[in-house]
């Protein structure tokens, strides 16, 4: 398996429940504005990005959950590498809306939201 990129989450800002109901994760490096913060899901990056995006089918954990990835804009992982910044749309859409988003499959927003917690790693793994 090859770990495209894996992160450990620091902070959850307030604003991230009511997104995650929306269907829409942000992550953002620790670090990241207070204003971006309240909406985002601050982490440390363990591993990667590797230089080339991962593949559609790979891997999106979050704690014990996991999801396919659909889509991967075309401008997504480079926002990763250069700021560890992605959204993540779980939306199962096989073309991404926009150019900096990553689509996975639909998830359970409350199961998801129950891992969204400091020192849940997230990891996008791959064949």
């Amino acid at each position: 398996m090859t770990i495209f990129f894996q992160a450990t989450i620091v902070d959850v800002g307030p604003e991230v429940p009511e997104l995650l109901e929306g269907g829409v994760l942000i992550l953002y490096a620790l670090g990241a504005p207070p204003e971006l913060a309240e909406v985002s899901v601050l982490h440390i990056v363990e591993e990667g990005p590797t230089p080339e995006p991962p593949p559609v089918g790979a891997a999106l954990s979050i704690g014990p959950q996991t999801v396919a990835l659909t889509a991967v804009g075309e401008r997504a992982w480079r926002k990763v590498a250069d700021i560890g910044h992605v959204v993540i749309n779980f939306n199962g859409a096989a073309s991404a809306e926009r150019p900096g988003e990553i689509c996975v499959e639909a998830v359970d927003a409350k199961a998801l939201s129950a891992v969204m917690v400091a020192g849940s790693t997230i990891t996008i793994e791959g064949a």
